[in-house]
């Protein structure tokens, strides 16, 4: 094998002419001289095709690579201007390196692959690079991945959820593929004009393939989904139902320890205000000390009581053996709760009533959010990593790196096969 040969394999790039290398720094950086080959020079650095020479640009530039040992390299060459019919005039694409950037290819792909696989600070100290530089490398290789592969194409069976990334009101709208389990889209946002700009890029073709979405019953994301998918059936998430019977038990549980502490019996709100996990939990969940908690509230309040029944009779009906059993069981909870004089189960009741055919069509499909909500768990856990990340753009390459399954391979490494 030839030296030039052994220098390509070594910097990771082909399609170049190794001219001259020096070290620098004390022996501690290496700078290899270069130039693209003749196949590869005078190409427009965004669609790849051949362009007129323009002028010479701003002259010899430098791109860091990945280390050798303990040395820092650098490529070093000319960039040169062209004249793109389509993009103006641009610096001339180079075989080792994206458009506008100051890295090789590899050196931001391992860059992107420890910032998904590893903490900020051990891709900082790894990289020997600062972790503004890892989120701007994080951001350029998360739109490339999203850019090259459609993660819309084939959608129809979706999940619209929304997460918080950070305190202010600060949202992010997630779209996950049922049938994969993929994260297909995420955006900055949470009303019906974010979800619209989803289905402005998935197109009107792809929206009227659509089969099923399922929501947590925000109107923001129904309003959006009927305008421009009517005929997908809406599914209500169960979890959410549910979640809706606890906040609205412990607005009762709260009526009824203002009324205690206002009758001056301060020691059984105190108890009572204590109760609160011994009520929210399922019952098979539940301490022998919570049961035993549990077990004294009928005789402190009835009413509390009732609202307690009222969570667990709702909860049950997404247990039940068939349909038309879950159908009926609703159609009870309903009746139970409107007579119930609890006001918050009342409206609940409402509530439900509104949301009949979507909680149908949850027990008729077996639909819910569940996936959904894993993926917001797996993304509050890399907010947690990036919480050095300044933009969010930042956060959602990340996201869509691990949980797009968009992640790019470690240099000299075969790319996985990613399962659709």
């Amino acid at each position: 094998m030839s030296d030039k040969r052994v220098w390509k394999r070594l910097l990771g790039v082909e399609q170049i002419v190794i001219e001259d290398w020096n070290l620098e720094n004390g022996d501690d950086t290496l700078v290899v001289s270069v130039r693209p080959s003749k196949g590869a020079c005078g190409r427009c650095s965004h669609c790849k095709k051949r362009c007129p020479y323009y002028d010479q640009g701003a002259g010899q530039r430098r791109w860091r690579g990945m280390d050798l040992g303990t040395m820092k390299v650098f490529i070093e060459a000319r960039a040169p201007r062209v004249c793109c019919s389509v993009h103006g005039v641009v610096v001339a694409s180079v075989p080792w390196a994206r458009p506008n950037s100051w890295f090789t290819r590899d050196f931001e792909d391992q860059t992107a692959w420890l910032a998904v696989h590893t903490s900020r600070s051990a891709v900082s100290e790894l990289m020997r690079v600062a972790w503004r530089t890892v989120t701007r490398v994080v951001e350029v290789v998360g739109k490339e991945a999203t850019e090259r592969v459609d993660l819309l194409n084939g959608l129809r069976r979706i999940g619209i959820d929304e997460i918080s990334y950070r305190k202010g009101q600060k949202y992010l709208t997630v779209v996950v593929d049922h049938l994969s389990g993929r994260l297909v889209w995420m955006h900055a946002g949470r009303d019906s004009a974010t979800v619209g700009l989803f289905f402005a890029q998935l197109g009107p073709e792809r929206s009227k393939a659509l089969d099923i979405v399922t929501a947590d019953g925000a109107a923001w994301i129904e309003n959006a989904v009927r305008d421009h998918a009517p005929q997908a059936v809406r599914c209500l998430d169960p979890f959410h139902i549910v979640q809706w019977a606890t906040k609205a038990l412990d607005k009762v549980r709260r009526e009824v320890w203002n009324d205690l502490r206002a009758a001056a019996e301060p020691e059984v709100a105190k108890a009572l205000k204590h109760a609160r996990w011994a009520l929210w939990k399922n019952p098979e969940d539940l301490t022998p000390s919570q049961k035993e908690t549990l077990g004294w509230i009928p005789k402190l309040n009835r009413s509390l009581y009732r609202a307690y029944l009222l969570k667990e009779a709702l909860r049950g009906i997404f247990q039940a053996s068939t349909v038309p059993k879950a159908l009926s069981r609703l159609d009870a909870w309903i009746r139970w709760a409107q007579r119930s004089r609890l006001k918050p189960f009342m409206k609940l009741a409402r509530t439900l009533v509104l949301y009949r055919p979507r909680i149908e069509a949850t027990l008729r499909t077996g639909m819910n959010n569940a996936i959904v909500e894993a993926r917001n768990t797996q993304i509050r856990l890399l907010t947690r990593m990036a919480h050095g990340f300044r933009r969010v753009e930042a956060l959602i390459g990340l996201a869509m790196l691990k949980l797009g399954r968009l992640c790019p391979p470690l240099p000299g490494r075969l790319q996985p096969t990613t399962p659709s």
